[in-house]
């Protein structure tokens, strides 16, 4: 039987329902009280956010729970671009007293004494929170202010985390400039790029049911960064059909090797899409295309 795609992806082009997205905002708002309820955090310079699908609103059926961060800005991690602007930022700056090992503990008594024991179980890299009724499941993750200074006077902020079985040893990610691509690609692809990525992650999803390897080998997060990589022009389509295929056929010829695509960024363009340090490959991604073209069929 042939499925009517055109009709398919406009099911799941569509954003997250009212509901859903208040169960993700009362999730983010217990969070917040859990640190204002706590005497050891309360009076610290810390900012809740939500992060990744819910908070660049590409999330599908299968994303269950949100991601928030809390990001403490009494200590940073420094990254410097030489020695000499090292050695000028350090005269004024000394070696904080706050850890982030200490830190993490204290969310986790915060969000225990909040939701209760049972309701929180701590993993390598962040809390996961029980659903309720209420609110959704919540991923919380800690994490001090990243600095990448560029110079004496000039850094990009972000956040970092250190694992606690250390793999990888530490989690840089830049979750704002994240979301201002996503918004500025949205606004100029007529906000048919965040559809587009809502499409092709529940394509995702469903071929991954299928047990179709590629497919399950490919986060959600690598679905969303291969479209922001698709130019503009893909999605000149008045219909969702024509506007995937434009969009995989360009993917599919400038991830066939390494030349066309090794400048390739995150959404965040602060980190490069295809280098060692990623848990996925360039070949693994073109494997994916491949397939998702041929399981919708295109010709």
């Amino acid at each position: 039987m042939n499925r009517d795609w055109e009709s398919v992806f406009t099911t799941w082009s569509q954003g997250p329902s009212k509901t859903e997205q208040e169960r993700a905002e009362n999730a983010e708002r217990q969070i917040r009280q859990a640190i204002h309820d706590s005497e050891k955090l309360r009076n610290r310079n810390i900012k809740v956010f939500t992060q990744g699908s819910y908070r660049n609103r590409v999330n599908v059926r299968k994303d269950s729970d949100v991601d928030i961060g809390v990001v403490c800005f009494d200590t940073f991690f420094p990254v410097y671009p030489d020695d000499n602007v090292k050695a000028e930022l350090n005269k004024s700056f000394s070696d904080g007293v706050y850890t982030y090992a200490l830190f993490k503990n204290e969310l986790e008594e915060a969000l225990v004494s909040r939701f209760g024991r049972e309701a929180v179980s701590r993993g390598s890299k962040s809390f996961d929170i029980k659903e309720n009724t209420y609110r959704v499941e919540s991923d919380v993750a800690a994490f001090f202010e990243h600095r990448r200074y560029t110079s004496v006077t000039h850094y990009l902020s972000g956040v970092e985390m250190i694992p606690d079985d250390y793999t990888p040893p530490r989690v840089r990610n830049w979750p704002e400039q994240h979301y201002q691509n996503g918004v500025a690609k949205n606004d100029a692809t007529s906000r048919r790029y965040k559809r587009v990525v809502r499409i092709l992650k529940t394509l995702c999803n469903e071929m991954a049911s299928k047990k179709i390897k590629s497919a399950e080998d490919t986060p959600s997060f690598l679905v969303e960064c291969l479209v922001f990589n698709a130019s503009n022009e893909c999605f000149g389509y008045q219909s969702f059909k024509p506007m995937v295929r434009a969009v995989l056929a360009e993917l599919f010829n400038n991830t066939m090797n390494d030349q066309k695509c090794s400048e390739w960024g995150e959404v965040s363009e602060l980190k490069y899409l295809f280098r060692s340090s990623q848990p996925w490959t360039r070949q693994g991604a073109h494997q994916f295309i491949s397939d998702a073209w041929d399981y919708v069929g295109y010709e």
